[in-house]
């Protein structure tokens, strides 16, 4: 049976480079692409799909908010993170979600073909890698994760609140621990070390 795919990412031309190399050289043609996490939990209530790739960022918030429970809801679904964000910072966060297949949007050509296919055809997959020790955001929860990338978008405490359903002092909490665990002391530190990590 011919995979199913869905594609979750709002670059438009890289989704469009990835439907391509599906189609052309691995001959795969049942493909839908979405922009959103909104858009992808609709997309997944309609239709059956055994095949996910997704970006971590996504315009109405990362991804992180949802696969766990798309992970949930369709247990049998084959999930591919596929992102610019560094292995090594979000390892923990995505094999915690029960996935192992993460491939990097910066990886040679052939690389992400070949693990395209082993990926499409049910391949057993190399193992996300544990987090590096080097990067001071390896040791952060996902729950502080999520808080990290809307702290980067400029986004208040209330505002985080309610787009991870908790409260505002839970969001504190998150926001010292953060700040703990990767020795900074306020935003602008922060954005600057994030930015020095390829981390946005």
């Amino acid at each position: 049976m011919e995979p199913k795919i869905l594609l979750a990412d709002d670059h438009i031309m890289i989704s469009k480079g990835l439907r391509l190399t599906i189609e052309l050289d691995l001959g795969f043609s049942s493909i839908k692409s979405v922009t959103s996490c909104s858009e992808l939990l609709k997309e997944l209530k309609k239709e059956h799909y055994t095949h996910l790739i997704v970006d971590i960022g996504l315009p109405d918030g990362s991804s992180l908010d949802i696969l766990p429970a798309i992970r949930g809801l369709y247990p049998q679904l084959n999930i591919l993170v596929f992102s610019a964000k560094p292995t090594d910072t979000y390892a923990k966060a995505i094999k915690s979600f029960g996935i192992n297949n993460y491939l990097s949007k910066q990886g040679d050509e052939d690389l992400i073909r070949s693990r395209l296919k082993q990926f499409l055809f049910n391949e057993t997959p190399a193992p996300v890698q544990a987090g590096n020790d080097d990067s001071p955001f390896a040791g952060l929860t996902t729950r502080e994760l999520e808080t990290l990338h809307y702290l980067l978008e400029g986004k208040g405490t209330n505002d985080i609140a309610a787009a991870l359903n908790v409260t505002a002092g839970t969001v504190s909490g998150f926001k010292r621990q953060i700040f703990e665990k990767t020795n900074t002391n306020n935003i602008k530190e922060l954005t600057e070390l994030a930015a020095l990590y390829k981390i946005s």
